[in-house]
């Protein structure tokens, strides 16, 4: 369990940083698309404060995360669906979409098997 969680909170708190500081970048690398207004360009940057805030709690949960762990199961299988739908119903042409769809759910995969680990009876 601390593995999975060290390696989400780099990975959420890198994203979080690029997003902070670079949203436009961030979003055509993932999405193949713009942020065309300021409005986009905020809503970005608050996106990736809290994957900065995800990735501190994940970081200062290493140690004794199960709790984390279930939010971030949640969190996985909700980023993984949103951006199958973007892939498939929007089309979106991001060459970092799919990968982040493959990571997403490699990520839930692993909460699901770092929580059935936990919770094996010891006999």
């Amino acid at each position: 369990m601390k593995r999975l969680l060290v390696v989400t909170a780099a990975i959420e708190a890198g994203t979080g940083l690029g997003l902070l500081a670079a949203p436009a970048t961030i979003a055509f690398i993932l999405l193949g698309g713009t942020l065309d207004s300021p409005g986009a360009l905020t809503v970005a940057r608050v996106a990736g404060a809290a994957l900065v805030a995800l990735g501190l709690a994940c970081w200062l949960a290493r140690d004794n995360g199960h709790a984390i762990v279930v939010p971030m199961l949640f969190y996985n299988v909700i980023a993984a669906a949103i951006l199958v739908y973007a892939a498939v119903s929007l089309a979106l042409p991001g060459v970092g979409l799919w990968p982040a769809i493959g990571l997403h759910t490699v990520l839930a995969i692993w909460c699901v098997a770092a929580l059935r680990w936990r919770l094996k009876p010891t006999a």
